[in-house]
Order: structure tokens, then sequence, then C-alpha cells
């Protein structure tokens, strides 16, 4: 399957919506209940099948899934809960539809515990919609400490424990998964994600992303922080003593250096100071841990990879346009989602572009078939 070409503006992503994408065919559906819990209903996307230039396709287990140590694979991690779960579906089905090699992608998906729904239910509602995909789910039992330290930002939906996974995705995934691409859930893939993949190969950073120098980085702390002579001089030894803000919505990850510097305890000591702090250091979630350990140590990548902010800001989610330049990837960070304001009936033009990509079924739709 070859892939897609890069566009660069919004009138060309609506021009694909309406000459490229097709919708399925033959439709399956599930719903199946975890203890009382109603799970949605998805469509069964097309299927993706690699193209003549790939590697031969990855060896299979017993089980039939590709053994996760594989050199071919390229590894991606997702969270995996209700409130998200329908733009993790519509990211799934990009990144399937726009790589050169789909059967090489192996999905990570960490999911909440103890809400009721057990981790063969969304298996088999990945499987209904993605019947070859290659995945693992992996439980976040981590979730009450993380609750326990996490203090409240400027949105409650920051404050989910989940959001803070990324920080455990070493630790989570098989040993032998040495390197991964994080993916929020509110985002969509329009490029071949092997490009990414290919980009970062060989980075001796930690983490590789799109920074974005001309955002005011001072902003992303409390002023207590930058009075403090002690935190002011956190990002002086870096490779870039002057630290760029990095999105954590789209980054690859090595694990292997991660694991040998103990990055997760290095966040959790930032979240320790901030829980026990008066007064605070920051307001905004996840984010700030991650910038203060490391920020200026980030590989920096084409910003292509991460037009983010299409959710508008964190009080209002009003729409914003696609930044000027080439995409490869969209992101609705911020507080509106696409799928929200499509069902309200009120989206904002790039939430068109999303929609092709939406594999959901209302109620009614399912009654129909």
């Amino acid at each position: 399957m070859s892939s897609s070409t890069c566009v660069s503006g919004l009138v060309l992503f609506l021009c694909l919506f309406a000459c490229t994408f097709r919708p399925c065919a033959a439709i399956r559906t599930l719903s199946c209940r975890g203890d009382d819990i109603l799970l949605p209903r998805f469509a069964e996307a097309p299927q993706y099948r690699n193209g003549d230039e790939c590697p031969p396709l990855p060896q299979r287990t017993e089980g039939g899934t590709a053994a996760s140590y594989d050199p071919s694979l390229v590894h991606i991690a997702m969270t995996l809960d209700l409130a998200y779960i329908r733009g993790t579906m519509a990211a799934v089905h990009s990144v399937l539809k726009h790589g050169s090699c789909p059967e090489n992608f192996y999905f990570h998906f960490v999911a909440a515990v103890g809400n009721g729904i057990v981790q063969e239910d969304l298996r088999r509602l990945l499987l209904a919609s993605f019947p070859s995909l290659q995945f693992k789910i992996y439980g976040f039992r981590q979730e009450g400490d993380i609750a326990r330290l996490i203090s409240p930002s400027v949105r409650d939906a920051l404050d989910r424990p989940l959001n803070y996974a990324r920080s455990h995705i070493a630790h989570l995934l098989d040993p032998c998964v040495d390197r991964v691409i994080y993916l929020d859930s509110d985002l969509i893939v329009v490029d071949d994600i092997k490009k990414l993949w290919d980009q970062t190969s060989g980075s001796d950073a930690v983490i590789a992303a799109p920074e974005y120098c001309h955002a005011n980085f001072t902003s992303y702390f409390t002023e207590s922080f930058w009075r403090d002579p002690v935190y002011r001089r956190t990002f002086e030894a870096r490779r870039n003593p002057h630290p760029c803000y990095f999105n954590t919505g789209v980054m690859v990850m090595d694990l292997a250096k991660w694991r040998a510097g103990d990055y997760d305890e290095r966040i959790r000591q930032w979240m320790v100071v901030q829980r026990k702090g008066a007064p605070r250091i920051y307001e905004l979630g996840s984010l700030p841990p991650f910038l203060l350990v490391f920020a200026g140590d980030v590989h920096g990548v084409d910003h292509r990879w991460n037009q983010h902010g299409l959710g508008g800001d964190n009080a209002r989610g009003n729409c914003r346009p696609l930044h000027p330049g080439p995409v490869s990837l969209m992101h609705w960070s911020g507080k509106g989602k696409p799928w929200d304001r499509l069902d309200a009936g009120s989206p904002c033009p790039v939430d068109l572009v999303w929609k092709p990509y939406d594999l959901h079924l209302s109620l009614a739709a399912g009654a129909a078939l």
C-alpha cells in the first residue's frame, strides 16, 4: 500500500476526505458489557496491507500475534479508556490507513483498571474493528499511587491518572521493547508514521519530539518557581541551556535509555515537590514534570509531526486553524475534541478532517443494521 502524501492546508485535507476515504463496505458491530458498563460500538475498518517495499511480515507467536521483539516492527503506545476510546480508535485507523507497512505496526495499549471493564472486553472491541491488528493491552495498576501525587490543574481532564501513564511506559511494556512512539488519543496521523520512526533512529536523546521555541517557556511554571534560586537553575546543565516547550502527546521514547536513567522516578520526584509545595511550582497537569526533566535535552523533530492546539485553549475549546506549513499529524490538544463538537452539530473546520477516520456507530446506526 502506498503512503499518503503530506498536505499543507485544510483545503487539501478536505479533498483527501472527499476523494480517498473509503467507507466500510462490511460492518461488524460490538456491544459487550463489563460489569453492567456498555462499551461503545464501532464499525470494522478496511483491511490495510503491506506494500511490496515492506520487510517480511513479523514472526508470529503461538497465539497468532507478532513477537514484540521482532526488529521489523514499529512500536506505538497509547492509552485506552472509555472517556477517549473513540479518539483512540480513530487514531489507530489513521495510522493504519496511511502506513506503507501497516502489518509491521505493533500497538501497546495502557488501560485503566478497576472501572468495571476487563481487558478481554477491550481486546474484543479492538479486534472487531481491526481484526489483523498486532497489539497488547497492559493494565495501569499505578493509578492509585499516581492519584495521590496529582495536584489539581486548570482542567479536570488533565488530572486523570491515566494522563500520567506515559511516564511509566518504559516499565509497563515488555522489557524487549526498547523504543516506542507515544501518541495521545485526540489526534490523527495523515502520513506514514514509519517516517517518524526512521528519522529518530540512532538519536542519543531519551525523547524525540517537535520543539516550539517561540512559545513562552517561563509561562509553564509559576513565578514562585522562577524566584527560587535552586529551581531556576534546573535547566542550566542541559545541552540547550535555553530550553523549549514540547508537547508530550507525540514523542519517540528511547525506553532502554529511560530505564537506565530511571526517568519515571525523576518525574515522580517533581510531582512530590509540587504536591508538598507551598507555593505551587506549576499549574498544567502532567506536562510540567516532563519539561522539568527533559526540556533542553530533547531531540528536535519537524513540526509537521505535531500540529497541536486544534482543540482550542483549556477554558473554551475554541476553533483554531492549522498552522502554516506541511502536516503529518493533527492533534486536538486543548478542551475541544472533534467527536464532541461533531455530535453537538457545531464542528470546527478542522474537525471535518477527523471525521472520516471515526469508526463510532451511534445506537441508531447500530439498530439500523
